[in-house]
């Protein structure tokens, strides 16, 4: 059996995160040979992660970033069972790693960001060297991307929620564009317009009024009204640009854009948050 030397625990510790324990046992294992090491600590990473898969991943981090020429933004999620893990360096550093390698490959899905190699390691793997350093699950828990003419990306509340949003043009004042993903942050409207609400969400809002004002004692012939003020009312709430904006009250986000730039316009939009 192959002597495991401090050198080799050391550089296995480096190359996976692993405790100390673990990697002179997976060395111990693989009698020495560095290679297997790190592959019995992913299989341990996987293990660990079957393990606890009924467990909530309700913490983590979100990274948005967007492209030096501004027309593409991603963003990405990276979950794990508590905050303390999130705030660590290591788990920190995956996080980022995660959405530098989505802006850089812009892969279709979840799954296809997780078989990209990194340094000849791919981004699962990565994922399971770092469960099995920790002994908590963790995975990709959301990756989408924009594009538009400008994109804004803000992230909020400790990295746990995070906005993308594109313009229809590029934006001098880069406050409007900061403003305007801020509002998304705090308010988190379900479209831009009320055009872009679905069928279906509006038919089932209009369900819900008529039956509160039915449970108020209102006449059925009046349901329908009373329905439709509050499906407005919805509208107003629910909806980007007919919200209060967040900076003043008085005015609406359109006509807070209108104005600065009678030619602004909100073209696309996506929030994340692990705060439930």
């Amino acid at each position: 059996m192959s002597q495991i030397t401090t050198e080799d625990i050391t550089k296995l510790r480096k190359l996976t995160g692993a405790g100390l324990m673990d990697c002179k046992n997976a060395l111990t294992e693989s009698e020495g040979n560095i290679d297997k090491a790190i592959e019995i600590i992913r299989k341990k990473g996987q293990a660990v992660a079957m393990k606890r898969a009924d467990r909530e991943t309700t913490e983590g981090r979100v990274v948005a970033l967007v492209s030096n020429d501004k027309h593409l933004g991603v963003m990405t999620a990276l979950s794990c069972e508590t905050d303390f893990v999130a705030k660590t360096e290591g788990f920190i550093q995956l996080a980022d790693l995660i959405a530098k390698t989505a802006l850089e490959q812009h892969p279709k899905d979840i799954d296809a960001l997780k078989q990209i190699k990194v340094d000849g390691i791919t981004i699962l793997d990565r994922i399971m060297e770092k469960i099995a350093a920790i002994g908590e699950r963790m995975d990709i828990a959301y990756y989408e991307t924009i594009q538009a003419e400008h994109v804004f990306s803000y992230i909020h509340f400790g990295s746990k929620i995070g906005t993308m949003v594109g313009f229809n043009k590029m934006i001098t004042d880069e406050q409007i564009g900061k403003d305007i993903a801020m509002q998304i942050t705090a308010m988190n409207p379900i479209a831009i317009d009320k055009d872009d609400v679905s069928p279906e969400m509006i038919q089932k809002e209009i369900e819900i009024g008529k039956e509160q004002a039915r449970s108020e004692g209102k006449p059925e012939a009046m349901l329908e009204k009373i329905a439709t003020g509050k499906l407005n009312k919805f509208f107003n709430e629910s909806t980007l640009l007919n919200q209060e904006f967040i900076k003043d009250s008085k005015m609406t986000v359109r006509q807070y854009l209108q104005s600065v730039d009678k030619e602004i316009k909100v073209v696309v939009f996506k929030r994340c948050s692990l705060v439930l």
